[in-house]
């Protein structure tokens, strides 16, 4: 319950906000090694190779910083902001329906990206993104990112894969021959609400739907209509990766909004499961390295940010998370695992197709007025109750 009191906070700043983000001191030089970075990150992000061995970009950091690498897992963007909230934390791997509620509670301060040498490796597309620029200010280095896929198990859909959503928001008769009911999952968050409103923009054109992030009250009360139809259907809703990666090993999934984590994890498995990008189009997020603004290794923090866009550890992700590289290098020079056409494969030339994940406000651009954070978070505790 103090996670979601946290995050409810934070969304109400936020509902009020977006304009000007308080004013923090920036880093201005660095100095030695504290021995230690203390990080909230999503599963997966941060590996030094406990899972799989070849997967490993701490070991290597810590030897030549002497900055012991602590990390905390959190499945779920709200779960971030809290714990950032409470403290303790030098950064955090924010998406967008995190980043922006951060900056405007003060919880992160501005980077100076003159103390990050790679920094002009980074995708022109991300260095400038709303999701962490904010007036004309950046508060993060830009890490990963990716698509929110539909994945499913190809012995119930056999050689005729999903073409869209449909097979998670309707009950349906699916390629087995067995309904849907208590077979499909949904993501345990209520930016999942945005899902259901970008079904709904192809589905229901006349609800005039333009960003699945700003919805008016007619808008927004059709996607939890749909979600409460989705409610009849879901199993599970789910936000530990590993578990939904075990649903689907052992407890009979057909289909899920999942991300390329757990496929990856899943084919090398060898279950039998693939994915694919629907064609009302796909949510996604664009993860940035944010620092706290109450750092406490603030040397170690800068060392790690620009760790993270070697292109070798950006390449090695890319391929362990099926995500895409906030380096365009990482794609192409060999100095990990990752190649020209594995980008491809993960949608690095669809950038203009992913709706991102964005934090939503009361003033939005689209129209006048739209639904705040705040009423997505109390609203989606309530449809996963029933109500």
């Amino acid at each position: 319950m103090r996670r979601i009191l946290n995050s409810t906070v934070s969304a109400v700043v936020v509902a009020s906000v977006i304009a000007q983000p308080l004013a923090a001191d920036m880093v201005t030089e660095l100095g030695e090694s504290e021995g230690q970075v203390n990080i909230v990150a999503w599963p997966g992000y941060i590996e030094r190779g406990e899972t799989v061995d070849t997967f490993d970009w701490v070991t290597g950091f810590e030897e030549a910083t002497g900055c012991m690498v602590n990390v905390k897992t959190a499945n779920t963007s709200d779960e971030m902001v809290a714990l950032m909230n409470e403290g303790g934390f030098d950064l955090v791997t924010a998406s967008g329906d995190a980043s922006l509620r951060m900056v405007a509670g003060n919880r992160v301060q501005p980077i100076n990206t003159s103390l990050i040498p790679s920094w002009d490796t980074i995708d022109d597309r991300l260095k400038e993104a709303p999701w962490h620029f904010v007036d004309g200010t950046h508060y993060g280095t830009p890490y990963m990112w990716g698509p929110n896929i539909l994945m499913y198990n190809t012995e119930v859909f056999g050689d005729t894969p999903p073409e869209s959503w449909n097979v998670v928001f309707e009950e349906m008769r699916l390629p087995d021959g067995v309904s849907n009911v208590g077979r499909v999952q949904a993501y345990d968050g209520p930016i999942h609400i945005a899902d259901a409103a970008l079904y709904l923009m192809t589905h229901q054109p006349e609800l005039g739907i333009e960003s699945p992030y700003e919805l008016n009250q007619d808008q927004y009360d059709a996607a939890l209509d749909l979600l409460r139809t989705q409610r009849t259907l879901v199993s599970r809703y789910w936000h530990d990766a590993f578990i939904q990666i075990d649903d689907f090993k052992n407890e009979g999934m057909a289909a899920s909004g999942s991300w390329p984590f757990q496929r990856n994890l899943l084919q090398g498995d060898g279950a039998p499961v693939s994915s694919v990008f629907p064609e009302e189009g796909v949510t996604g997020w664009a993860d940035t390295t944010m620092m706290h603004i109450d750092s406490a290794n603030p040397n170690c923090a800068y060392m790690w940010m620009e760790h993270t866009l070697s292109s070798n550890l950006m390449s090695d992700l890319s391929v362990w998370f099926g995500a895409n590289p906030a380096v365009p290098a990482a794609c192409t020079d060999g100095r990990g695992m990752q190649t020209a056409e594995g980008c491809t494969v993960n949608g690095f030339d669809n950038f203009d197709q992913v709706r991102f994940w964005t934090t939503p406000v009361t003033q939005c651009e689209s129209q006048g007025e739209c639904v705040p954070y705040y009423r997505w978070v109390s609203d989606y505790i309530g449809v996963i109750g029933g109500r």
